[in-house]
């Protein structure tokens, strides 16, 4: 009977394919369960929410597949040499190119020198809003250089590595067939049936989505009933089994004949639970540990987050990383395994709290805090990133959520409540977006359960991302401001006074002053403790006839770490030294986090 049922995929896939019914070219991608079983065909989708506006230019108002995504960060490459370098830096589990930019005036220094902000997106599969996102960042700091002011100081000074794709392989997916997973494509058997992704969801009407099917079964037989406040009798609501008189289930086929319906989709692992810290198996031995689903075989099992973190560790001039997801909204912090108070430095934590508090005024996010206490409400999460970001790499580290639709609905139907509704209520007569969110229930004769209606809410452009258009381009948006906001905080070193002195024993003494002019420090405490940045220095460097007097301090002297604005002190440092003899000398602050300052003197 297996067989049978990957016939009918297939079948039905194909008969869609010819008559027209889903907008396909050659199919996406060709997957074996096992050995023993026919393989099934995914047939492309052309959704119009993957359209640009103008081609080749990039809006915030569309959904660019991998292609269209390399192709906007080549010609960026090509449009501003002197700004973006464009690399590869990972390859994913199907063998795609991960690629990354650097965008920093090359022309004012060695971009891996500057104080940095590293930005990445879509980690999950199907949360493509974050993508756009990311895109939207770059293009804000290179449309803006030589524009705006404070837009062209930021690429001078400091450095922007954005990698819009974190995941490739699931978001192609999830843009180019009806398919729908959470996170990699790595087959994984998520049914315990020793299978692998042998029951994914089917696009039976060919409406390009995966939505719901109801099915009419009697009363007290079923555990959902239409929703008595929809006079439209298109919204359900579950009351529980034996007291409804429909079931609902997800739209497909009991590929496997076990009963259940789309349980082991494509994939399974989740990217977002592989990174090392308080990494946890997804079994364990004694039934009295913690696990966690989808944690990989072990930590950075996965190539995509392998490639992140080697990334990172080689780059400890990243003070703050931007990592995006969807749908709650908020702006999603460490820790993700205890409370804020119970494992963070004060001194780190205000800064935090700071951007949660700033970030709600920006973006208009009702929630911003952290994993664990907020998002979680009190669950942890392992393997996670804003982990990993502040308790080893000691950096600010957000996983913002965007989008929520919930932020979009307003009373509009004039009945008290806002509610499903209201949703509807939009569905119908909003003139963009009319009838893009929710289908109506039409009958269909499913091979397994007989008559069926297949319908419901759109769930990729509305349950999980914004409807292409305006509603992504606000969206989009909302988040950038804050991500600028992060920009504009990065610590910076600069020599901000210098004096002279000739000496009547002929030697000349020379002091600097040295101040972080950045919001942040060049190093929260964490990143101190866990040793991935260096205490900074400055360094006299002498030309020819020129030489140390004696008792000088050494030509190369410590300067530790240097205080930020939320910090009563230690944001100035003053720094000596006395050399005898005429000519030119140089100054070179360096600091992990605060960037490299050099300056040129004459001694005559």
């Amino acid at each position: 009977m297996k067989r049978v049922w990957r016939t009918l995929v297939i079948g039905t896939v194909l008969f869609l394919m010819l008559s027209g019914m889903v907008s396909s070219t050659a199919p996406y991608m060709v997957w074996q369960a096992s050995p023993d079983l026919m393989p099934i065909v995914i047939p492309r989708v052309n959704y119009p929410e993957t359209h640009p506006i103008e081609p080749g230019e990039f809006d915030a108002q569309h959904y660019p597949t991998y292609d269209e995504v390399v192709s906007l960060m080549k010609k960026w490459a090509r449009d501003y040499p002197d700004l973006v370098d464009l690399y590869v830096n990972g390859v994913s589990y199907e063998g795609r190119d991960i690629w990354q930019m650097t965008i920093s005036n090359k022309k004012t220094g060695n971009p891996d020198w500057k104080p940095a902000m590293w930005v990445g997106g879509n980690r999950h599969s199907g949360e493509v809003t974050a993508r756009v996102a990311a895109l939207d960042f770059a293009n804000r700091l290179l449309t803006g250089y030589g524009v705006d002011s404070e837009i062209t100081h930021l690429v001078d000074t400091c450095t922007f590595y954005v990698r819009p794709m974190e995941n490739p392989d699931g978001a192609e997916l999830y843009l180019c067939t009806a398919q729908t997973n959470r996170s990699t494509n790595r087959p994984m058997d998520n049914d315990g049936d020793g299978l692998l992704d042998e029951d994914p969801g089917d696009d039976l009407d060919g409406d390009g989505f995966l939505r719901q099917m109801r099915q009419y079964v009697g009363p007290g037989n079923g555990n959902y009933v239409v929703d008595p406040a929809d006079p439209s009798g298109r919204l359900m609501r579950s009351v529980g089994s034996g007291y409804g008189d429909y079931r609902v289930y997800s739209e497909g086929l009991d590929n496997d004949e076990d009963g259940r319906f789309n349980e082991d989709g494509i994939g399974g692992l989740d990217l977002h639970r592989n990174y090392p810290e308080n990494w946890r198996p997804m079994t364990e031995a004694t039934g009295m540990g913690w696990t966690q689903s989808g944690a990989g075989e072990y930590p950075l099992s996965e190539p995509e987050i392998r490639s992140i973190v080697l990334f990172l560790l080689s780059h400890p001039n990243i003070s703050i990383c931007q990592t995006m997801d969807t749908a709650v909204p908020m702006h999603l912090r460490p820790p993700s395994t205890s409370k804020s108070e119970e494992s963070m430095f004060p001194s780190d934590l205000r800064y935090y709290v700071y951007f949660d508090d700033e970030g709600r005024k920006l973006s208009g996010y009702a929630r911003a805090g952290d994993v664990y206490q907020d998002y979680g409400r009190g669950n942890p999460l392992f393997g996670h990133s804003p982990d990993f970001g502040y308790f080893q790499f000691g950096a600010i580290w957000y996983g913002d959520e965007l989008w929520g639709n919930q932020d979009y609905v307003e009373d509009f139907n004039g009945d008290g409540v806002i509610d499903m509704l209201d949703r509807l209520w939009m569905n119908d007569n909003v003139e963009e977006i009319r009838g893009m969110l929710f289908k109506d229930w039409t009958p269909y004769e499913h091979p397994q359960l007989g008559l069926v209606e297949i319908g419901g809410w759109n769930p990729k452009f509305w349950t999980q991302n914004a409807p292409a258009g305006s509603y992504l381009q606000t969206a989009v948006e909302k988040e950038t401001r804050f991500n600028m906001l992060l920009a504009k905080s990065l610590p910076l070193l600069a020599i901000t006074d210098m004096n002279m002195v000739y000496n009547d024993d002929g030697t000349t003494t020379i002091a600097i002053t040295i101040s972080n002019k950045g919001f942040l420090p060049d190093a929260l405490e964490q990143a101190w403790l866990v040793k991935i940045v260096k205490e900074g220095y400055a360094e006299l460097r002498l030309g020819e006839g020129l030489s140390r007097a004696s008792g000088s301090p050494s030509l190369r002297q410590n300067i530790g770490f240097f205080a930020g604005a939320l910090q009563a002190d230690g944001h100035t440092k003053t720094v000596t030294w006395t050399v005898s003899g005429k000519g030119t000398a140089s100054i070179v602050v360096r600091s992990t986090r605060g960037g490299t300052v050099t300056k040129t003197l004459h001694i005559d």
